[in-house]
């Protein structure tokens, strides 16, 4: 019987464990396993790019008051061993800082920043290949993006997808490392599923709360993994029981969606890059912007105003933000990113340092608007369209649209695309030195045949 057949006979949950504990690497397509590579050199560089940011250096504080000094696995931030718990928490909180991790469209959630540091700490601490590794790593985004999914819409009004889905994305991919049996990782998910938390609301104070959900999601991920591998158990319907985590956090959760195709559908595939260094919500009108300005030989100095035509999701995450007061929630601020694509042509991790207090672009900020659009919304989450209507100072209308934003699937960044963005990510305020990101590379390109991970960038 094929493993899409016997899943079908089990429960959602059951049936999420029984594929992320038996999936072999023979089972996963070439192309995935390649996919699987490049979003792995792409979270190592969103590492190095946040190992300087005020959370990054307060998280490492606490992993080096805890934690031990010295260990099997690799805190990429400090360039230190340690245990791959605090590894996975320091690294973990570092990938989700320049906001250019990867993004899955559909599940609104960003699988690389808690998948790959937990995966590669517990990798290092017990040896396993490079084969192994992205058996687990595909292991864990396959079952995070389906519970993502099938949080829907309403969940992540409120909550954070990647701080909730996450916890279960780290414990599977984990889980899958020690080679827990289906029953085991069953008992993994739903312990990781109990401890899952993460809300919006630190948005609306500039908050580093970003930082710990995804360094809480990867260690309560790895604990749950730890204690079900020594017998520990854990709700068996944490997923869609009638007090589990759709029931509790959701109003449109759909069962269906944690099943969708296992084994022949490869959600990894489907996840997007991030181009520019800003929340993804933004993403879609940046790219609207850019195209109206090129496609009408508009400038700056042209513009009075510009509505982003947008979808329910970047009004809620995004419509707080008014007035950022630091660099992180300026990539949150519609008006911000839409101001350095008009004065810059980009809206890159420089360009972020220098527009706090930037009287160019908080004038062009405060010229932006959002307004919910039918057709954007109705096309969310599966596709994030992109529409603006540009309004000059002589009272002239332009419109720009991009129905696959830059790094998207069907619009996606190449291996040479995504070297260059890795070597600008890697070496953002002298995290690396060029020579070692570009040794990370080569290592990348060749992950499935190394014998294990030790030293990655030694």
């Amino acid at each position: 019987m094929s493993n899409e057949s016997t899943t079908a006979l089990l429960h959602p949950s059951a049936a999420l464990a029984q594929f992320a504990a038996t999936l072999q690497y023979e089972d996963i397509p070439e192309s995935v396993l390649d996919r699987c590579e490049d979003l792995f050199l792409d979270t190592v560089g969103s590492i190095l790019a946040g190992s300087t940011s005020k959370p990054v250096k307060a998280m490492a504080t606490f992993a080096n008051q805890m934690g031990p000094n010295g260990g099997a696995a690799e805190d990429l931030v400090q360039r230190t061993k340690t245990t791959p718990y605090f590894a996975a928490m320091v690294n973990a909180a570092s990938a989700h800082v320049a906001e250019q991790d990867d993004v899955h469209n559909g599940a609104v959630f960003h699988p690389g920043a808690v998948v790959f540091p937990p995966a590669l700490a517990v990798a290092q601490a017990i040896g396993a290949s490079g084969k192994e590794f992205i058996t687990a790593c595909v292991a864990g985004y396959e079952v995070g993006i389906r519970v993502g999914e099938f949080l829907g819409r309403s969940h992540y009004k409120i909550f954070h997808t990647t701080a909730t889905a996450g916890n279960l994305a780290a414990a599977t991919a984990v889980g899958r490392l020690l080679n827990l049996t289906p029953d085991k990782m069953l008992h993994a998910i739903g312990s990781a599923g109990t401890t899952a938390a993460g809300l919006w609301e630190f948005l609306r104070d500039a908050a580093d709360a970003k930082q710990l959900h995804t360094a809480h999601a990867v260690t309560a991920g790895m604990q749950a993994a730890y204690l079900a591998q020594a017998g520990f158990t854990g709700a068996q319907r944490i997923l869609e029981g009638a007090q589990g985590m759709g029931a509790g956090m959701s109003q449109d959760a759909d069962a269906s969606k944690l099943v969708d195709r296992l084994g022949v559908r490869w959600a990894l595939s489907e996840t997007s890059f991030k181009f520019h260094a800003s929340c993804r919500h933004t993403h879609p009108a940046a790219d609207a912007l850019q195209a109206a300005m090129k496609q009408n030989g508009l400038t700056v100095d042209q513009i009075e105003s510009v509505v982003t035509h947008v979808h329910q999701g970047a009004i809620d995450v995004l419509g707080p933000v008014t007035d950022p007061q630091t660099v992180h929630q300026s990539k949150f601020s519609m008006g911000t990113v839409l101001a350095l694509i008009a004065l810059n042509d980009a809206a890159d991790l420089k360009g972020f340092d220098e527009a706090l207090g930037n009287e160019a672009v908080t004038a062009f900020r405060d010229r932006v608007t959002m307004s919910l659009d039918q057709e954007v919304d109705g096309a969310y989450p599966q596709r994030w369209i992109g529409k603006v209507t540009v309004t000059t100072k002589d009272g002239q209308i332009f419109h720009g649209r991009v129905d696959e934003p830059k790094g998207d699937p069907g619009n996606t960044l190449s291996r040479p695309e995504i070297e260059e963005k890795v070597m600008r990510l890697g070496t953002y305020k002298n995290a690396a030195p060029a020579s070692v990101v570009k040794t990370l590379s080569q290592k990348a390109w060749g992950l499935r045949n190394l014998s294990n991970l030790n030293g990655l960038l030694n």
